[in-house]
């Protein structure tokens, strides 16, 4: 008797899986905030080492602003919340915002 191959079957992909863009936080300038302050938050909220954060703090302070962070939306919208009220709370008025990368 023969053999009757066995078909195989293929999985059938109806949908596509999106993958939202990763998001970009980015600091601005301004003529309050101390440039001490922009070193701490750095430290502090973005795990950068000391002299990555002068580095990007310079950035911010001589173009007017910088990306400090590359992460997916949602933690790039907290990243912004978390400038704003860390920076309200010392009276500087340091903006951050995010956008898709």
């Amino acid at each position: 008797m023969a053999k009757v191959p066995t078909p195989t079957l293929e999985p059938v992909v109806e949908d596509e899986v999106r993958v939202d863009p990763p998001w970009r936080v980015i600091l601005h300038n301004d003529d309050v905030t101390t440039m001490d302050f922009v070193v701490w938050l750095l430290v502090t909220l973005f795990a950068r080492s000391y002299d990555d954060a002068v580095l990007l703090m310079l950035e911010v302070h001589e173009t007017g602003a910088a990306t400090v962070t590359t992460c997916w939306r949602e933690r790039a919208e907290l990243y912004v919340e978390q400038v704003h009220s860390l920076a309200r709370a010392r009276g500087f008025p340091l903006m951050a915002s995010c956008e898709a990368a």
